[in-house]
């Protein structure tokens, strides 16, 4: 493989642990948001529930690919939310999309470093 720097490929497995620290940091704060909101529905606390389960798997790196895949069904579907409200490439849905490609490149990588799926 030519790379610029070829010292560094052997950091190659860094990059998906800081993607699931990311998305899992994120999805924390989406799952304090809902589940702190006092006048927040039944649904709302549900799905605030799923996403700290979620944000759970992805920062210790257990079924990556599996909270993976459903985080990336999560953020489609938070896109086309957007899309049918027609804010589609406002920044909300930017940072969607960048999110979703995060999700999907833990799909084919894997969990990274530090993570209990290094021995599946």
């Amino acid at each position: 493989m030519l790379s610029l720097f070829p010292t560094l490929l052997s950091w190659e497995e860094l990059a998906p642990l800081l993607i699931r620290l990311v998305l899992g940091a994120i999805f924390i704060y989406w799952s304090y948001k809902r589940l702190s909101d006092k006048s927040g529905s039944g649904r709302s606390k549900a799905i605030g529930a799923v996403d700290g389960i979620l944000a759970v798997l992805l920062v210790i790196g257990l079924w990556t690919q599996l909270a993976a895949i459903i985080v990336a069904i999560d953020l489609i579907v938070r896109i086309i939310k957007k899309v049918t409200e027609k804010a589609f490439l406002t920044q909300g849905v930017n940072y969607y999309l960048v999110l979703l490609v995060l999700a999907i490149s833990l799909i084919v990588s894997g969990a990274g470093w530090v993570a209990f799926d290094l021995g599946l």
